[in-house]
């Protein structure tokens, strides 16, 4: 799957951005797929979910994919889930891109009222922009609207933010990984009904 059509189903900027690892359980022998294989797809991508970027290069992918897996890790803990990475460490780096990216920050005013404005540094204004955005979902009321698209079920293990009107969407995509699961669900019903009929 390439950048340009990468499904965005995390509802939020942070939580496309973890979605860009794939997280589910890899083929035999494979490692997981990195769709920001290089500074170029870090561009469209940023551009799908509505940032800015200037032109990056290895250093600031390098970057972006620390941040990714910093956030990925917090919303594993987050949602009770045992990360791989190290969580007081994971939210360390949080805090200090988090503390980087005020340093970047200036207030505009905006009509009658004022706006912050993120991302002001053209070599950091993804990852600044990025930072903070993950930080506020994180400690803001929609944290508890982010859920995982159940990887023991046979979903991808996606994140995202349920925003169904009560909570209970379970699948990353119902026409991707929820599909797939109740497929393989009735495949081994109507197997198990043929054996029990012999």
């Amino acid at each position: 799957m390439r950048i340009e059509t990468l499904t965005l189903v995390g509802g939020h900027p942070a939580l496309d951005l973890v979605n860009t690892a794939e997280r589910g359980v890899p083929a035999a022998g494979e490692p997981p797929l990195d769709h920001l294989a290089t500074p170029d797809d870090l561009v469209v991508w940023a551009r799908r979910v509505g940032l800015d970027p200037d032109t990056p290069d290895e250093a600031v992918l390098r970057r972006i994919r620390r941040l990714r897996e910093a956030v990925h890790t917090a919303v594993l803990d987050r949602l009770g889930i045992r990360p791989a990475g190290d969580v007081t460490a994971a939210l360390a780096l949080l805090d200090r891109r988090t503390a980087a990216a005020a340093t970047r920050s200036r207030l505009r005013t905006a009509g009658a009222g004022l706006r912050r404005e993120v991302g002001t540094d053209p070599a950091h204004r993804v990852e600044d922009q990025l930072a903070a955005a993950a930080v506020e979902l994180l400690t803001g009321p929609e944290a508890a609207r982010i859920k995982r698209c159940p990887v023991e079920q046979g979903g991808c293990g996606w994140v995202f933010v349920d925003r169904s009107r009560n909570s209970s969407r379970t699948w990353c995509r119902m026409e991707d990984c929820g599909t797939a699961v109740k497929a393989r669900r009735l495949t081994e019903r109507r197997r198990q009904a043929r054996a029990a009929e012999r």
